[in-house]
Parts: C-alpha cells; sequence; structure tokens
C-alpha cells in the first residue's frame, strides 16, 4: 500500500531523520521517502503487517502534526 502524509511542524533535518528512524523501525515498511520542503511523506507498506493509523499514533506522540 502506498500513502502520503503531510506533516505541519517538520521544520528542519533533525525532524526528517527523527521520522524516517521511527518510520523505518515498523515491522512491514517497504519504503520511506520524507520531503522536508514540501512537508511531505511518502510511504510503501504492507497492510498486513502494519495499518497507516499506527504509523500516524507514533508521530503524534512524537509531537508531530499530521494533516
Amino acid at each position: 500500500m502506498k500513502s502520503v502524509l503531510k506533516v505541519s511542524n517538520m521544520n528542519n533535518l533533525n525532524d526528517v531523520n527523527k521520522i524516517r528512524n521511527l518510520i523505518s523501525q515498523n515491522e512491514g515498511v517497504v519504503a520511506c521517502y520524507v520531503d522536508r520542503k514540501s512537508s511531505i511523506i511518502e510511504l510503501i507498506y504492507d497492510e498486513y503487517l502494519l495499518k497507516l493509523d499506527d504509523i500516524i499514533d507514533s508521530m503524534e506522540s512524537l509531537g508531530y502534526i499530521i494533516v
């Protein structure tokens, strides 16, 4: 499954690295691209192993706002 998320408070390279590391730790993530300039995350994952809501919840627990 491919999903695109918009993060409203991703401001610097440190945020990009935190988000990339957080997402890549989940079993079922195939690919993750984080674009700081457009605040977009493109994610390819296996729906059988991972739900999009789980990814969103984990990002929000770190203080990021998903639009």
